[in-house]
């Protein structure tokens, strides 16, 4: 049997964790027609360790219309890049410490 024994001689770095998920709200419909899913988001998230200004999320073969942070309702734009193809990298305003929440809520 062929086993993968790369390990004993490379080193496979895991991400790094940079944000933790505390919550996930979705409202999505689809459009079996076009095999298509029209969707909003909100991802309330707090960094994991160390303090954080950006959130990368992953989002392949989107269509995002809108990205902004959530503050009790009041949706304030985030400047983000996305290029259809596998991430979206969001900036997110201002750097947030260990345990201190914010949502993002993507269209």
């Amino acid at each position: 049997a062929n086993s993968d024994t790369a390990w004993k001689h490379e080193y496979r770095a895991a991400a790094t964790k940079i944000n933790d998920v505390v919550n996930t709200k979705l409202n999505v419909k689809f459009d079996y027609d076009k095999s298509y899913m029209y969707g909003k988001a909100w991802v309330t998230l707090k960094p994991h360790f160390y303090p954080t200004d950006s959130l990368t999320l992953d989002a392949k073969g989107m269509n995002i219309k809108e990205v902004a942070l959530d503050k009790n309702g009041k949706r304030i734009p985030l400047k983000y890049t996305y290029d259809d193809s596998l991430q979206l990298h969001i900036d997110l305003g201002k750097t947030y410490k260990s345990g201190e929440k914010y949502t993002v809520y993507i269209k």
